[in-house]
């Protein structure tokens, strides 16, 4: 008997996503996967080239990142509504101002319809604390000004320029030192999100649903091994 191939099995690997109609096959070329854009990001190979998938025929494809994203986020920048994971931006514009960066999007938000506040995914993903090569300490993520005066402006330390001072940074109080998200992350990796800061009743509800689900579908498939044999239950699968 022969052995199986493990990267052919990988090849035909696919994945279901809700923002597209059609299976989402891995790519495992990586001079394919190199010329490539993100539908949900809108980037192209990040900082640890993750895997792509992809369907070729609508020309739709998402790092395996962004496939994993949660469909809900509680984020500490927006306390008091989660945020729910749009494929399209919902505005008839078709494009969405980002809340933390300030920049325009096209592709994924984690969004808030009630208080039309979007971010991009690689924003959300920002982390709370991070080091720079420009400065010795940590800096600390603001989720706008640092000052108690709003209208003080401030320069970024990096990039030298005069920072929206309803963008979010990164900041070092003891040194009065502040810059841009992306000029103190060049490229944000998308899904290391925060933790959840507490319970939320509409994710449970939608989790404990889920999990549900699973263990029916779950014991169906084992009393259909037990009937009816293995053969068939991997045909069912």
């Amino acid at each position: 008997m022969g052995r199986q191939d493990q990267s052919t099995n990988a090849a035909c690997q696919g994945k279901q996503h809700f923002s597209h109609p059609h299976i989402l096959k891995l790519i495992v070329n990586s001079a394919e996967s190199d010329t490539l854009t993100c539908n949900a990001c809108e980037q192209q190979n990040i900082i640890n080239k993750p895997n792509f998938y992809g369907c070729n025929s609508c020309q739709y494809f998402l790092h395996e990142n962004c496939v994993n994203a949660p469909r809900f986020l509680d984020h500490s920048s927006h306390p008091f509504h989660h945020l729910t994971l749009l494929p399209i931006p919902t505005y008839s514009s078709r494009s969405y101002t980002c809340n933390a960066c300030g920049s325009t999007g096209n592709g994924f938000s984690f969004s808030c319809a009630p208080c039309q506040f979007d971010i991009h995914m690689q924003c959300a993903s920002c982390p709370s604390s991070i080091l720079v090569d420009k400065h010795p300490h940590h800096l600390g993520i603001h989720f706008g000004s640092p000052y108690e005066d709003k209208n003080i402006e401030y320069n970024c330390d990096i990039c030298t320029v005069i920072m929206n001072k309803d963008d979010w940074l990164y900041y070092c109080a003891e040194c009065d030192f502040g810059s841009h998200l992306h000029c103190a992350i060049l490229s944000p990796e998308v899904g290391v999100f925060p933790r959840q800061q507490g319970p939320n009743p509409a994710v449970e509800t939608i989790n404990a649903v889920n999990e549900a689900h699973e263990k029916i579908i779950a014991a169906q498939l084992r009393a259909l091994t037990e009937a009816r044999g293995r053969e068939a239950a991997l045909d069912l699968f």
